[in-house]
C-alpha cells in the first residue's frame, strides 16, 4: 500500500500524473473557497465545507507523512506548517474571523505543485516556452495572496477600512507598486510592520516579473566548453566562448 501511495506522488504513471493535478486542483478550490467566504457570513454550510476541507488536508498530510523516508526533513518544512496551520483552522470553529482567517496559510501549499514544473512542460506547449513567467507570476500571486490573508486577519475586527478581502487585497496591490493612494492605512505597529514587508519583498518579486517579460527569451542549453546554460533560442554559436551549440527544437507545426 505504502508503494502505491508513493508511486502517486512520484510515479510516471497516468494515474499518478491525474493524482498530482487532482491535488493541484483542490489547493486551488480552497483558494477560492477562501476569497468566496470573506465576502459572506459564516453559517453552517460554510462550517460544513470548512470541516471536509480540513479533513481532506489532514488524510493528504497523512499519506505524505506515511510514505516520507525522512519525516523530520518533511515536518520541519515551512509548506508543512503551512498544511497543519490549515488542517487546524479548517477544523476548528469558525468563532471569530482571528483564526479562521489563518486558512490562508493554506495558499503555501501551492509551493508543492512546483514539482509538476516537468510534467506541465510535457503536457503544455506554453508551460514549456514560457516557464521562467509562470514561475515569477506564481511567485508574486502566491505573496500577494498571503500578504492579504495577514492584512485581512490583523485588520479586519480593529480596522473599519478593512470590511472583506478586496478591501484587504485592494491595499496589498496598492502597497506593492509603490502607488500609495491613502485611503486605506493599516492600523497599529503591526500594521506598519506589515506594509513594510509588502513593500520590500512585493516590489522585488514585482521586478523580478517585468525583467522576465521583457528580457529576450533564453533557452537552456549547457555548452560543453565552456559551461554556459543560457542561450538566445536560436543561438547557433555559444556567445561566450564560439563553440557550435546544438540547441533541440520542436520544429515547425
Amino acid at each position: 500500500m505504502r508503494n502505491r501511495i508513493r508511486e502517486l506522488y512520484v510515479g510516471e504513471s497516468a494515474r499518478a500524473h491525474r493524482f498530482r493535478y487532482a491535488l493541484l486542483a483542490f489547493d486551488i478550490g480552497t483558494i477560492l473557497f477562501v476569497i468566496a467566504t470573506s465576502f459572506t457570513q459564516h453559517g453552517p454550510f460554510v462550517e460544513a465545507v470548512d470541516a471536509f476541507f480540513g479533513v481532506i488536508i489532514l488524510i493528504e498530510f497523512g499519506m505524505r507523512f506515511w510514505i516520507s523516508t525522512n519525516r523530520w526533513r518533511l515536518i520541519t518544512r515551512l509548506t508543512t506548517l503551512a498544511d497543519l496551520v490549515a488542517i487546524v483552522s479548517f477544523l476548528a470553529p469558525l468563532a471569530g474571523e482571528g483564526l479562521g482567517f489563518l486558512r490562508v496559510m493554506r495558499t503555501l501549499r501551492l509551493l508543492h505543485t512546483y514539482h509538476l514544473s516537468e510534467q506541465l512542460k510535457r503536457d503544455f506547449p506554453y508551460f514549456r516556452r514560457n516557464g521562467d513567467i509562470v514561475l515569477a507570476v506564481l511567485n508574486l500571486g502566491v505573496f500577494i495572496f498571503v500578504m492579504t490573508g495577514l492584512v485581512y486577519a490583523t485588520q479586519y475586527n480593529v480596522n473599519p477600512q478593512i470590511r472583506n478581502y478586496a478591501d484587504a487585497l485592494y491595499f496589498t496591490v496598492t502597497a506593492l507598486t509603490t502607488t500609495g493612494f491613502g485611503d486605506i492605512v493599516l492600523q497599529g505597529s503591526v500594521g506598519r510592520l506589515i506594509s513594510v514587508v509588502v513593500m520590500l519583498f512585493g516590489i522585488t518579486l514585482f521586478l523580478r516579473l517585468v525583467q522576465v517579460l521583457f528580457r529576450p527569451n533564453k533557452v537552456r542549453c549547457e555548452c560543453e566548453e565552456c559551461g554556459l546554460v543560457l542561450h538566445d533560442a536560436d543561438a547557433v554559436h555559444c556567445k561566450h566562448c564560439g563553440a557550435v551549440m546544438h540547441i533541440r527544437t520542436e520544429g515547425l507545426s
